[in-house]
């Protein structure tokens, strides 16, 4: 069955180019052209990924982003902006997107990035389980990481991770105690390398944070390494 892709674009042209490339690369592909509809469309298709515009009619794609993660749906999202502007990409991400690109952009571009999102949800899902040792549980002090069921825990509660914050801390988990640069976790988690931009790692570092932490100003658990990266320590 091949998987589904929406896009929410309300440039006829671009919209049409994406289901295009999109359907030649084998996905199935359903469209809107405002974010109401979009978010509507959302709720009752359950695509396995969605290609958002920034700018749209009568909901903005800010919006339908931040109201999809209210309602718990964690699809990836692929969020799509004609704006070169610092503010929009990492607000965006805040509220939930996993990724974007900027127009313009070359439409093989996007089925390469679509492509990589839905790899790296897949492997979560079923080939992070593999060594053996890891299989079942990775604990961190009050922290349950289990990468096969896709689901972690805090305290005994269950958190509410986008996709690619369960990523990340799958991998934080797995190399915990090591010092970890930006580049090696945008390579390792997101499959490919933002050229010189590792302000989404700083994004998702700081939401997982706000989850896991008692005191965000002062964690125990993924501790800042000035001038190198990020460490996912087990409190003493």
């Amino acid at each position: 069955m091949s998987q589904k892709i929406m896009v929410v674009e309300d440039e006829l042209s671009i919209s049409t180019l994406l289901q295009f490339n999109l359907e030649q690369a084998g996905f199935e592909v359903i469209t809107a052209m405002d974010g109401r509809k979009g978010l509507e469309l959302a709720e009752m298709e359950k695509p396995d990924l969605m290609v958002l515009d920034l700018m749209l009619p009568e909901m903005d794609g800010l919006e339908v982003c931040k109201n999809l993660r209210q309602k718990q749906i964690f699809i990836p999202i692929l969020m799509l902006t004609a704006k070169d502007d610092e503010f929009d990409k990492v607000l965006g991400l805040e509220l939930g997107a996993d990724d974007y690109m900027t127009k313009p952009f070359s439409p093989r571009e996007v089925v390469a990035r679509v492509k990589a999102i839905l790899r790296r949800t897949k492997q979560m899902t079923v080939e992070e389980a593999a060594p053996e040792e890891e299989a079942e549980k990775l604990t961190i002090g009050e922290v349950e990481v289990y990468p096969e069921n896709y689901e972690a825990f805090y305290k005994g509660t269950a958190l509410e991770l986008t996709p690619k914050e369960f990523e990340l801390l799958v991998y934080l988990s797995k190399n915990k105690n090591r010092v970890l640069t930006r580049e090696q976790l945008l390579s390792a988690v997101w499959n490919y390398d933002f050229v010189g931009d590792t302000r989404i790692v700083d994004v998702h570092i700081s939401h997982l944070r706000e989850k896991i932490e008692e005191n965000t100003r002062k964690p125990i658990y993924i501790k800042t390494i000035r001038g190198m990266g990020y460490k996912l320590e087990v409190p003493q």
